[in-house]
C-alpha cells in the first residue's frame, strides 16, 4: 500500500484540483511550445506521435508488415513499455524551489520586468511540486497506458481480445516503483474499456519483477564501473561546462536578471524541465518555456542525450550487457510461444506486457544494436551531432514502447520489431521488417549462448573502458 505522508492528504486535494484542469477536451489541440520535442526523456509520447493530439486513440494498422504472400497471422506479442507522465522527482523539485526563490529574492527589477512571461514569474507563478509527489505517475501518466492499450488492442485483436483480458492469460510484469504500478494497472484498465469488461471484482493481475525490470541496480560491475565512477560521464560534465552550454547559461541568466554565478547548470536544466513538466502535467504552455528558444533547447537536449549515451547506452558496453536477464527473458517468451506443439496442448501465451523506465528501456535497446551511430557524441563534437540517430526525446519519451510481434507464416515464424507503434528494422536485417524468427535468433546467438549476468556484473569494473565498437 502506498504510505501518503504527514502531508498526505493535503497532497491529494491539490492533486484534484491540478488534475481537473489539466486536460483539453480530445478536439481541441493545446498550445505547444516549440521546443517539446526537445525534453529528452522528459518528453511526451504525443510529441513522437502528433497525430494522437487530435485523436488519442487512432491506429495506423499499416505498421504491421509480414511479407506479402506468406499468409501470416500475429499469434504472440512482448511489450516493454516505460511508465507514464510522472511528477517530477525529489531531486528536481528541490532544483525548481531554488530556482524560484532565486528569482524572487535575487532577479534585478529591470524594465524588461514589464514583460508578460517574466512579470508571471517573477510575481504569480508559484512553485506548486511538494516532495509527497515524488516520481509519482499523474492523471496523464495513466491516460498514456490506457490509451496505449486501446491502440494495442485495436492493433493486435486477436492477442489483446477479449477473451484473453477476461481469462487472464496476458502475462503481466512491472518493478516495484509505484509510477510502474500504477502504469501497468492503467494499461488494464485501458483493455478493460476496450473490451467493456468493466469488472470491478475482476482487479488488478501483475506480478513484481525487480530483477527483471530494474536489473541495473543489481550489475555490481555497472553500478561500480559506471553509476558510481565519476570518470564514466566525463564527457558529459565537459559538455555541462563547455561553450554551449556556458552560452545558455549567459542568455537565460541575462532574460531573468541573475548574476551569472548564481544560476549553474543545474538551474538552467530546472527551468527547461519546468516547462517540460507542466506541459507533460497539465497540458498548458508555461511561460518558463519562453525563456528558450530552438537553438537552446538543442543544446540541452544534446546534454541529456550526452548522460544517457555515456550512463546506459553504447558509451560504456556494461550498461548495455546489464540488460542481460531481459533480454534473455524475452527471448525464452518467444522461444515458447513459438515452438511447435500437439493437438492437444494449450496454445502459445499471447501477450506479455512488462512496465518499468526509461532506465530499463535504453539498456535493452543498446543490447540489441539499435540506434548506433558511426561516431561518438562527445563534448567536442555538438555541432556534427545534429543528425545522430540516438535521440532519446524520440526513442524514450514517456509511455515509450518495444513490441516484439510473432507471426505464425508458411515458411516459419516471423518477428517484427516496433518502437513507439512504428516499425523498426533489426540491425542485420535491413531489408526485411519481419524476418524469419530463427535467423534473428541465430543473429543475436553470441548474446544468447553468452551475455551471462552473473559473469558479467561480477567482473572488475577496471578495464571497462568506453565501447569504441560501433
Amino acid at each position: 500500500m502506498l504510505h501518503i505522508g504527514t502531508h498526505g492528504f493535503l497532497w491529494l486535494a491539490a492533486l484534484s484540483l491540478i488534475q481537473n484542469v489539466e486536460f483539453c477536451s480530445s478536439a481541441e489541440i493545446p498550445d505547444v511550445p516549440s521546443i517539446a520535442t526537445y525534453f529528452g526523456t522528459k518528453t511526451r509520447y504525443e510529441e513522437v506521435k502528433p497525430n494522437l493530439l487530435r485523436d488519442p486513440l487512432t491506429v495506423n494498422t499499416s505498421v504491421l508488415r509480414p511479407p506479402p504472400g506468406d499468409f501470416c497471422t500475429p499469434f504472440h506479442v512482448t511489450a516493454i513499455i516505460r511508465h507514464g507522465s510522472r511528477f517530477p522527482t525529489i531531486k528536481n523539485i528541490r532544483r525548481i524551489h531554488r530556482l524560484s526563490e532565486l528569482l524572487q529574492n535575487e532577479a534585478s527589477r529591470t524594465s524588461e520586468s514589464s514583460t508578460g512571461w517574466l512579470d508571471e514569474l517573477r510575481n504569480r507563478w508559484e512553485p506548486w511540486y511538494t516532495e509527497d509527489m515524488d516520481g509519482q505517475l499523474v492523471r496523464k501518466g495513466r491516460e498514456d497506458l490506457q490509451f496505449l492499450a486501446q491502440r494495442l488492442a485495436t492493433l493486435l485483436p486477436s492477442l489483446l481480445s477479449e477473451e484473453n483480458v477476461r481469462k487472464r492469460r496476458i502475462h503481466f510484469v512491472t518493478s516495484s516503483k509505484h509510477r510502474c504500478v500504477s502504469s501497468v494497472e492503467a494499461f488494464q484498465e485501458g483493455l478493460q474499456q476496450h473490451w467493456g469488461c468493466h469488472d470491478s471484482a475482476q482487479g488488478y493481475n501483475h506480478e513484481v519483477d525487480d530483477e527483471l525490470m530494474r536489473f541495473f541496480e543489481r550489475c555490481r560491475g555497472y553500478v561500480e564501473g559506471v553509476e558510481n565512477n565519476h570518470t564514466a560521464l566525463l564527457e558529459v560534465e565537459k559538455f555541462k561546462h563547455g561553450e554551449e552550454m556556458q552560452a545558455v547559461r549567459r542568455r537565460l541568466a541575462e532574460k531573468l536578471g541573475l548574476s551569472l554565478h548564481l544560476l549553474t547548470p543545474d538551474l538552467v536544466e530546472a527551468a527547461f524541465f519546468i516547462c517540460s513538466y507542466e506541459l507533460s502535467i497539465k497540458s498548458i504552455h508555461s511561460p518558463w518555456c519562453f525563456l528558450f528558444d530552438e537553438s537552446d533547447a538543442k543544446v540541452l537536449e544534446y546534454s541529456f542525450d550526452l548522460k544517457q549515451f555515456w550512463k546506459r547506452s553504447h558509451g560504456h558496453l556494461i550498461s548495455s550487457l546489464s540488460s542481460c536477464p531481459l533480454f534473455h527473458h524475452i527471448f525464452r517468451t518467444l522461444d515458447k510461444a513459438g515452438r511447435p506443439r500437439r493437438s492437444t496442448e494449450a496454445g502459445p501465451e499471447p501477450a506479455s506486457v512488462l512496465v518499468g523506465h526509461a532506465e530499463t528501456l535504453i539498456p535493452l535497446i543498446s543490447l540489441l544494436g539499435l540506434y548506433k551511430d558511426q561516431t561518438l557524441p562527445t563534448a567536442s563534437n555538438y555541432h556534427s551531432q545534429h543528425g545522430r540517430s540516438f535521440r532519446t526525446s524520440r526513442i524514450i519519451p514517456y509511455a515509450a514502447n518495444l513490441l516484439f510481434v510473432l507471426y505464425d507464416c508458411q515458411r516459419g515464424p516471423r518477428l517484427q520489431l516496433l518502437i513507439n507503434e512504428t516499425p523498426l528494422r533489426f540491425p542485420n536485417f535491413q531489408t526485411e521488417d519481419a524476418p524469419l524468427y530463427r535467423d534473428v535468433r541465430a543473429a543475436y546467438r553470441y548474446l544468447l549462448d553468452g551475455c551471462d549476468f552473473n559473469t558479467e556484473c561480477e567482473r572488475k569494473p577496471e578495464g571497462r573502458g568506453p565501447n569504441t565498437e560501433l
